[in-house]
């Protein structure tokens, strides 16, 4: 049986000021999508050629971001406290309290991709193919910050690598947090880049992310504790399964209408 270390949820103290571990992972996601995407569009010569830029990169970056942290949070006050949001709606702006929903912020970036797209001349699915590989990374880090702070554990588990999580209780308990990282990051990561490495017809790739992370998600989400607010839902999912289905259903979808497209080159 393993115990969580219990790491300081501040990285670096200078003095009153501290920077969140949790706020480093964001920086190594944006960071990360920058430099994955400068590679591609410097050695993958098709995406340069469907109107790819560093310059296009980095707003896409802006507006992506802006996407996250909006729809993230506004997507946890709707999804999972909306009644407590609704008796306090100013809360919703109080980021610093935590609380954010992939499924929101996945909302919010494609709201921002599909404006980005429209004021740049260019198709929704060219950007979000493009996107997509470069997402992954960005929520590895992302769990590894739930891991840190010691948040957002598992369930009750004897496997031998379970481990106490003493801020919660002494049960040994999934790392739920490690599982998402592995999955959401780094095969989702993997299975992305290396299916997006060669032209593929337009919306595949885009499809691809959404049978892949909402599968994943689906299937971690058995062996991590669902929110004490909620519990489990109906048919026993939680509220992160039921989010993830309409992902994976939209995915298959979308995959075979992509099929039907011609490769991008």
């Amino acid at each position: 049986m393993l115990v969580h270390p219990q790491f300081d949820p501040v990285a670096i103290h200078l003095g009153s000021f501290g920077i969140h571990w949790y706020g480093l992972m964001y920086l190594i996601g944006f960071l990360a999508f920058l430099w994955l995407g400068r590679w591609r569009i410097a050695h993958q010569p098709w995406w340069s050629q469907a109107g790819w830029t560093p310059k296009t990169l980095d707003d896409a970056l802006f507006y992506g971001a802006l996407g996250v942290i909006l729809g993230g949070r506004l997507g946890y006050a709707l999804f999972y406290q909306h009644e407590y949001y609704l008796a306090h709606p100013h809360e919703i702006l109080f980021l610093w309290q935590g609380g954010m929903s992939f499924h929101g912020g996945f909302i919010g970036v494609m709201a921002a991709m599909l404006l980005f797209a429209r004021q740049r001349g260019l198709t929704f699915f060219g950007i979000m193919d493009f996107v997509a590989p470069l997402v992954p990374v960005g929520l590895g880090a992302g769990r590894m910050g739930n891991f840190i702070n010691g948040e957002l554990w598992g369930r009750a588990s004897d496997a031998p690598w379970a481990m106490v999580f003493p801020q919660v209780d002494n049960i040994a308990r999934h790392p739920s947090q490690l599982y998402e990282f592995l999955f959401e990051g780094v095969v989702l990561f993997i299975l992305l880049w290396w299916y997006s490495s060669k032209p593929r017809a337009r919306g595949s790739v885009s499809a691809l992310f959404l049978i892949g992370y909402g599968s994943f998600r689906f299937l971690v989400e058995f062996t991590r504790e669902p929110d004490s607010f909620l519990g489990l839902l109906s048919l026993g999912l939680s509220m992160g399964q039921w989010l993830s289905l309409p992902m994976v259903i939209a995915g298959i979808w979308l995959w075979i209408a992509s099929l039907r497209r011609a490769p991008q080159s």
